[in-house]
């Protein structure tokens, strides 16, 4: 029986279960006293110790059986663990999660265990004298099996006797199909099996109940067939006698019957290859309207059908988004970690708050976001949190702030990192990136804007020395980076003496958006809806001019413009453009401008293809798509034009 197919299984939990230590560790870091996290980070230890051992892998499986031992003595000892400790587990946990990925990738070998000699040295001087509590002898690895009374004629059973075998998997065992597969794995080495109900197939139900039985042919005696099946782990019951009920329903039959299940896991493949799927009959959908379009009136039943395709696509593509959607938190978790290590290695003193972490985004953009977070939250801790003493000096809490919170806001979402720090000087960075030649020797200050895109010029750094956190320079051009290629923008905020604010504003899901198709000469650009805030006609509101660019004054507002004809060098069959040209209003943030195209033809959405542009191409493009007479189209980068 191969174990293999539930590795991935494996993988998920053992990280869901490392999260939460790594949560609980910070927990108790904060509130040593309290005996909560302590429990926690035991329980969990125990868990991942527990499925390894299903999975068979062993340096793992020691290795958290080690740590679960150094964890019950402080849980028995009852006293605040000291920060070597602390310091200690937090060790641990990482070289547990490092073990696991090498182990689900067969290279379990590979693990760096160099950590078990402290480990153990600390478990020695903790250990406690008392005897170990009831729940530590509940959880100790190979329970000794107590002969039972009720099975004298069981045990007397002639050589090479047939006898019905009932398992019960302890109910909060993790992986109980694994484990089961475990336990006739074992049993087979003790004799013939013979009809096993529910049949193995059904371990992998996740509505197996970790009940099953099995005729077992052997002449071992029923008290070393209990101790065989025990030694497996996870074992609550062995009992002998009764029957195989072939009328039973097994789990996977159950559940076609209406079980109780109602989540289930999914590869992500499969939700990605749904999503090019969907992706190509929304293509196919906008052929078949256009089709339409050009018989009505002549047969109503082929505009019928067209809508109704329409409407039944679009419900599908909306059920196929949503389940797509993740909460943030399955990011954000792994930050307050990194904070804490980051603070501790500069010797300052950081509190970290998440807000809004049940905000979604689509699972893509998630796992697109992590390195650019990463970057902007180290650069807080270093450049932004003071020491403790510089902190009292300014008399401020010794102990600095930052915040990183999720918003959703119309089609989009806004997080943001900030601190209570020293915020940027701006005068400093003048004179740099004048010195370095990226700003012009006239340039007075720098607003906001100009701020941010000399922090993201690459090589550019504040800090005055290279260490292992910052100073190469390349932490806000790589955000930057990532954040445009996902369709987002970035915008910084920051006061002397106050903190600074990094706000990311990120579409909810990149494969699919609702676009405003716009004309400029013969050739069609895509706009995404989600950054359009209105449309004007040029003309038909006051002109000025801003730093030397036209611009428009909409509600007392000064608009800067963007011409796309010039902008691009568009000429398209027309000499010169339409006498009436409308505006489409940009806005990111507080930021503004209005694009001049010649014409609006629609509104439809459009799938989202990746877009590969030839060298010296303007970077305003953020993509591609395909129309529905199947001509491409490019999609204009929102955060290129404001």
């Amino acid at each position: 029986m191969d174990l293999s197919q539930y590795a991935e299984l494996f993988l998920a939990e053992s990280r869901e279960h490392l999260s939460a230590c790594n949560q609980l560790l910070l927990e108790w870091e904060r509130n040593r006293g309290s005996p909560e996290p302590v429990g926690g980070l035991f329980r969990a230890v125990h868990t991942i110790k527990g499925m390894a051992a299903t999975m068979g892998y062993g340096r793992v499986a020691d290795l958290a059986h080690r740590m679960e031992s150094l964890l019950d003595h402080l849980r028995r000892g009852g006293r605040p663990p000291a920060d070597d400790i602390i310091q200690l587990l937090f060790r641990a946990i990482d070289a547990l999660e490092k073990a696991v990925g090498l182990a689900v990738a067969g290279r379990e070998g590979e693990a760096d265990l160099a950590v078990l000699a402290d480990i153990d040295r600390a478990a020695q001087h903790t250990k406690p004298g008392a005897q170990p509590s009831a729940l530590a002898r509940h959880f100790t690895e190979s329970p000794e099996p107590a002969e039972s009374p009720s099975l004298p004629a069981a045990s007397a059973a002639p050589v090479g006797s047939r006898r019905f075998v009932n398992v019960v998997i302890r109910a909060e065992a993790p992986l109980k199909g694994g484990r089961a597969m475990l336990v006739i794995r074992k049993v087979k080495t003790l004799g013939t099996v013979h009809r096993v109900q529910p049949p193995p197939a059904a371990f992998e139900s996740e509505d197996f109940d970790g009940r099953f039985v099995f005729e077992l042919e052997t002449a071992v005696a029923a008290a070393e067939i209990e101790a065989a099946l025990r030694s497996v782990g996870d074992v609550e019951r062995v009992t002998f006698g009764g029957g195989v009920d072939e009328s039973q329903v097994s789990p996977a039959e159950s559940v076609a019957g209406g079980g109780r299940g109602r989540h289930i896991r999914v590869d992500l493949r499969r939700l990605d290859t749904l999503m090019d799927l969907i992706g190509e009959l929304v293509t196919e959908r906008g052929r078949l309207n256009e089709l339409a379009a050009r018989w009505v009136g002549q047969d109503p039943q082929i505009d019928e059908v067209a809508i109704q395709i329409s409407r039944l696509s679009a419900d599908l593509q909306n059920e196929i988004i949503q389940a797509r959607m993740t909460p943030v938190w399955q990011v954000f978790d792994r930050f307050p970690r990194l904070v804490r290590d980051v603070a501790r290695q500069l010797g300052k003193e950081v509190s970290f708050r998440v807000e809004g972490k049940e905000i979604e985004l689509d699972r893509e953009i998630l796992d697109e976001l992590g390195d650019p977070l990463v970057h902007l939250l180290r650069n807080a801790v270093d450049h932004g949190i003071e020491a403790p003493a510089e902190r009292k000096r300014r008399n401020k809490n010794p102990e600095g702030e930052i915040v990183l919170a999720a918003v959703r806001e119309r089609s989009s979402v806004t997080i943001s990192i900030s601190d209570d720090g020293r915020g940027i000087d701006r005068v400093h960075i003048l004179e740099k990136a004048k010195r370095e030649g990226i700003v012009g020797p006239h340039v007075e200050s720098l607003s906001d804007d100009q701020l941010l895109r000399v922090l993201a010029r690459a090589g550019f750094s504040t800090a005055e020395a290279v260490t292992s956190v910052s100073g190469r320079g390349v932490g806000i051009d790589v955000a930057m980076t990532r954040i445009r290629a996902l369709g987002g923008s970035i915008e910084i905020r920051t006061e002397p003496g106050k903190g600074t604010a990094f706000v990311l504003r990120l579409p909810v899901t990149l494969a699919i958006v609702r676009a405003l198709i716009a004309a400029v000469g013969q050739e069609r650009y895509a706009l995404p809806l989600t950054y359009v805030a209105e449309t004007v006609e040029f003309g038909t509101v006051p002109l000025t001019t801003m730093e030397g660019r036209d611009a428009i004054v909409l509600r007392d507002r000064v608009v800067p413009l963007v011409d796309l004809r010039k902008l691009l060098g568009t000429n398209g069959a027309a000499s010169s453009p339409p006498p009436r040209r409308p505006v489409i209003v940009l806005e990111m943030g507080e930021r503004r401008a209005g694009i001049v195209v010649d014409g609006m033809l629609s509104q439809q959405e459009i799938v989202v293809k990746g877009f590969d542009a030839p060298q010296g191409t303007l970077p305003v493009f953020s993509g591609a798509t395909i129309m529905g007479d199947g001509v491409p189209a490019l999609i204009l980068d929102a955060a290129g034009l404001v």
